[in-house]
């Protein structure tokens, strides 16, 4: 099923002032500041450089989980995951196994401790934060500490001014479109029930941020 933006911008109203490509230097100071704060980052100019920024990244064994990202998506991380020549452990493969329900959510917490989580955000500030909410918190439970190491991959689109802004772009961007594409896929609303404020990454080289100049994701 298609998660592109595309595919529900028509049936949410979101703000737009908070989804648009900022300029070099506006860029520039971001990753300045994100670096300042301890998180690795690396600045591609397409979907397909993210996704060879990502794979080279994560060494052969280790265990990989995948956080529910439209961003991974459009990127193609998803399927080359499941689909694609790596000598990793893949964990939504291993959970999409298991025929028990019990079973199977015990193995999805499990899949937090990963070696390698990759996931999307929903807003950057310029400021050098993170912001990110999910409505079972099964994409951002891993990010603060139970993943070994994190990569979080984002269009640029998702840099706003400051931290407040970023909060802002949660509710009147990312969480509409979100809305949209919940009810289409499982018949329900979605919530921004757990959110998450990452300000600081105190393990030197454990998280790693993406940034792709693209509109990419919510």
């Amino acid at each position: 099923m298609s998660q592109r933006k595309v595919d529900y911008a028509d049936d949410a109203e979101i703000d737009a002032t908070l989804d648009e490509l900022p300029d070099e230097e506006t860029l520039d100071r971001t990753v300045e500041n994100l670096e300042a704060n301890g998180f690795e980052v690396v600045v591609v100019d397409a979907a397909a450089d993210a996704l060879e920024t990502i794979t080279s990244e994560i060494p052969a064994g280790a265990s990989v989980m995948n956080g529910h990202s439209t961003t991974l998506e459009e990127v193609g991380f998803d399927e080359y995951l499941s689909e694609g020549e790596h000598d990793w452990e893949s964990l939504p493969d291993r959970i999409r196994s298991i025929d028990d329900d019990e079973k199977r959510q015990a193995a999805r917490r499990e899949s937090q401790t990963a070696d390698y989580f990759v996931g999307g955000i929903n807003a950057v500030s310029r400021t050098g934060e993170l912001v990110a909410a999910d409505l079972s918190g099964s994409r951002i439970g891993a990010y603060p500490f139970a993943a070994g190491n994190v990569l979080i991959v984002t269009g640029t689109n998702k840099i706003v001014p400051t931290l407040d802004d970023a909060l802002d772009r949660l509710e009147s961007v990312a969480y509409p479109l979100e809305n949209e594409r919940a009810q289409e896929a499982y018949g329900a609303e979605s919530a921004i029930a757990k959110q998450l404020i990452f300000r600081r990454e105190a393990d030197e080289g454990r998280t790693t941020v993406v940034l792709v100049r693209e509109q990419l994701g919510y």
